[in-house]
């Protein structure tokens, strides 16, 4: 099966994802459909790119820190966060970027196959109402070459997210 946009035929099996994600969705009972591209989908114009999806369509599965503490946000690929309003929303003094030692340290993944569940340790976790936009999205499966297909309410439920709004508003 060859992609359209990309030229390419993904491998789509479970095999192709990181692991530790293809053992939590053993875990959560979640059967899907992993697509690995071997010239990668590590950022989300890559994946959406490879996918042959709307870059809104893909998840990005961001840590940050709120006080010190790791705290994962999901947003769509065309989103940018709003780190005053993750602020906010957490009640927290100060909010940043995590950067790729912490990453890796909380998750078990390094930046750009970072799923959003399945992690190392266990984190509060804020997904942005946008994502609930579409009827499927796409998000990394653990590795910076695999992605998987789920529906926004039920991968936000398997992340245990709470639904908010953290993408910076356009003008």
């Amino acid at each position: 099966m060859s992609d359209s946009r990309s030229g390419t035929t993904p491998e789509t099996t479970h095999s192709t994802a990181h692991p530790r994600f293809a053992e939590a969705l053993t875990e959560l009972g979640l059967t899907v459909e992993v697509r690995s591209f071997p010239e990668g989908t590590r950022t989300a114009a890559e994946a959406a790119a490879a996918v042959g999806c709307d870059l809104a369509q893909i998840v990005k599965s961001l840590i940050f820190t709120a006080d010190r503490e790791p705290v994962l946000v999901l947003v769509d690929g065309a989103a940018r966060v709003d780190v005053e309003r993750v602020r906010a929303e957490l009640g927290a003094t100060t909010v940043g970027r995590a950067d790729a030692a912490l990453v890796r340290e909380t998750t078990g993944y390094a930046i750009g196959g970072v799923p959003p569940f399945g992690h190392r340790t266990r984190t509060r976790v804020l997904a942005d109402r946008g994502l609930l936009a579409h009827d499927a999205v796409w998000a990394a499966a653990g590795t910076p070459h695999a992605v998987f297909r789920l529906a926004p309410a039920s991968l936000i439920e398997h992340a245990r997210g709470r639904v908010v709004d953290v993408r910076e508003r356009t003008a």
